[in-house]
């Protein structure tokens, strides 16, 4: 599959890229998919969350009531789940999240995120290019030359460009990514995937290992 290669003015520049058909033309695993971005997603939890247990509450051990012929449960001390202030029955408690995935199932899970991208000819390649200084007008514009401004923009660098990221950061539905760090979540998340030449060869090299 070939495509144009456009510049910063969305301009024909009269050359052409072939995407690489083990990378954007497999057939989508869909259960991959599912299990690369429900990894993404366990990872981006804390699992900080914690309540106090019985044992654990600061409170007098007296027993309140007698332990039968009282007309209710048997409660305890003031600690007891029962009451009002008492510690908490099977509460949660710090833990990790993250899923363990085979690095070939991840890697077929980028391949099939990128293919449903080109299957869509949701994927759009430029030349290199840098900013002489961070300004979000000037990467506004180029989004309006490319005809993506409005839509939910990955774009893609073959290495960190800070001007490029600065000049980006405050777009809500855009984000820059180096190709290096690329994952399913992302590319599916997006409506149009933009990538620079160098930045598909990258992913070429990093896919295809």
């Amino acid at each position: 599959m070939e495509i144009n290669v456009l510049n910063i003015k969305g301009e024909n520049t009269g050359r052409k890229v072939t995407l690489n058909e083990s990378i954007f033309g497999i057939e989508p695993n869909d259960h991959v998919l599912y299990l690369d971005v429900k990894r993404y997603m366990a990872a981006q939890r804390q699992g900080t969350a914690k309540s106090k247990e019985r044992s654990e509450h600061a409170g007098s051990t007296r027993k309140l009531g007698r332990q039968k012929g009282g007309g209710g449960a048997r409660r305890g001390d003031i600690n007891s789940p029962l009451l009002k202030g008492g510690g908490r029955v099977f509460g949660p408690k710090p833990r990790d999240y993250s899923i363990k995935l085979n690095h070939k199932v991840t890697l077929l899970a980028r391949k099939s995120a990128l293919s449903y991208k080109a299957k869509d000819d949701a994927i759009i390649i430029v030349e290199d290019f840098n900013l002489e200084a961070p300004k979000t007008k000037d990467f506004v514009n180029i989004t309006k030359n490319l005809k993506v401004d409005g839509k939910k923009l990955l774009f893609l660098l073959p290495e960190v460009n800070k001007n490029v990221y600065l000049s980006a950061r405050n777009l809500q539905r855009t984000e820059v990514m180096v190709a290096s760090t690329l994952n399913t979540y992302k590319v599916l998340d997006a409506d149009v995937v933009v990538m620079t030449e160098n930045s598909l060869k990258a992913i070429d090299e990093i896919l295809n290992k």
